[in-house]
């Protein structure tokens, strides 16, 4: 164990030393949690040990007495003492849940310092993309990719989305995780206290880039703020829509970036679905359903409600699997169903489809499928569609 505790020494355990009045709370929760139930797990454990040992069989001093059946005193012991850790912790989870509620605004800048009336918040808009972090500032009109900063000891509400699969967005020292998800905005309140750079990332699997979907945080004083503000808007370029189209394709390792100004408008149009052109907002789709639809002039907006972005805006013909989707598969192994490469060498050959015809006269006339437990026809090897891999229900 010394070994291994020295090992651990250089560890840095930001759950356990966070940097934001939120995640300081939810520090205090763990721990408070924690001992209570040890509070219970730790006396088991070792009266475990004390009667294993004190009624083992080569003790003959311990009373045996094979008719004891019922101990009051003992019953009351054990009952009570759980049922009082189980209230105690009901009780604090229930005030957590709705202080640290992250769609709550904050009350105070940490525990001895409540909130200044007239205190605005750094708003942030967040958009996980495959496989970056995209952050607008709109009180300030600049965006930037991979990257943020807040000032010290100001509130931050922040607006959470996503462009295409699910992710959450973590911040350790911050807050906790909270999920981005397409067509929703999640929300979350928090507050830096200390200076210094911190690790953000996605702790949702999202694809072969998620291990590398990591974003630096940067918490700073005002002024440091200030001059972090005016080197974006000295560096950078304009976030247009077709800029934010190439930025949204997915790629791994992105290096940060700066855009001095962006669209109006553009987290909206991320936010519903719209920031291809000719696309139509998912607000607007909703409003045309709450007045009772669009009649028989709804197949006009079938095209502008295709929202299959790897489709609409990359070109990809619909379909998941090889040949449909035009890439390559990344496994040689051969889908459920399909026979093995010794009986059946062509299901690897490039450009044949499971269950395609190959080498053999097509038939004049339908034939019938074997019957059950009747075998396929001599010198013909049968393979499983693709369509028909799913097993059914209860096989």
């Amino acid at each position: 164990m010394l070994p291994l505790a020295g090992l651990l020494a250089g560890c840095n355990a930001v759950l356990l030393n966070p940097s934001g009045d939120i995640a300081l709370q939810q520090r205090n929760l763990i721990i408070v949690s924690t001992v209570l139930m040890l509070l219970i797990i730790i006396p088991v454990i070792v009266f475990t040990f004390i009667f294993a040992w004190r009624y083992r069989a080569s003790n003959t001093d311990a009373v045996y007495d094979p008719e004891w059946h019922h101990s009051t005193r003992l019953e009351v012991l054990i009952w009570s003492a759980p049922l009082v850790i189980i209230i105690a912790l009901g009780a604090i989870t229930w005030l957590s849940t709705h202080t640290l509620d992250p769609y709550r605004p904050l009350t105070r800048i940490d525990a001895s310092r409540p909130l200044p009336r007239g205190v605005k918040p750094l708003n942030v808009e967040v958009v996980a993309l495959d496989w970056k972090w995209l952050f607008f500032y709109p009180d300030h009109g600049i965006a930037t990719v991979n990257e943020m900063a807040a000032p010290v000891d100001v509130p931050i509400a922040f607006k959470i989305t996503a462009s295409s699969v699910w992710n959450t967005f973590v911040i350790p020292a911050l807050a906790g995780m909270i999920y981005a998800m397409p067509r929703m905005e999640t929300q979350l309140h928090a507050v830096i206290n200390k200076e210094g750079e911190y690790d953000g990332y996605s702790g949702h699997y999202s694809g072969s880039g998620f291990s590398r979907m990591h974003f630096r945080f940067i918490g700073t004083p005002q002024e440091g703020f200030d001059q972090w503000v005016a080197k974006v808007k000295a560096q950078g370029t304009a976030l247009d829509r077709k800029t934010y189209l190439e930025l949204d394709k997915p790629s791994e390792q992105e290096p940060v970036r700066y855009y001095s100004s962006y669209d109006k408008g553009l987290f909206e149009a991320i936010l519903n679905l719209c920031a291809a052109p000719g696309t139509m907002c998912a607000n607007e789709m909703m409003h045309i359903d709450a007045m009772g639809g669009a009649g028989v002039h709804s197949h006009e907006n079938r095209e502008r409600l295709e929202y299959d972005s790897s489709r609409v805006q990359f070109h990809e013909p619909g379909g998941a699997t090889t040949p449909a989707s035009g890439r390559p598969s990344r496994s040689e192994e051969q889908p459920e169903g399909m026979k093995p490469d010794a009986l059946s060498p062509q299901a690897h050959q490039p450009g044949v489809q499971p269950g395609a015809h190959s080498g053999h006269d097509a038939p004049s006339g339908r034939q019938a499928p074997p019957t059950s437990g009747q075998a396929p026809p001599s010198g013909k090897i049968q393979i499983a569609p693709a369509q028909l891999n799913v097993r059914p229900a209860g096989h």
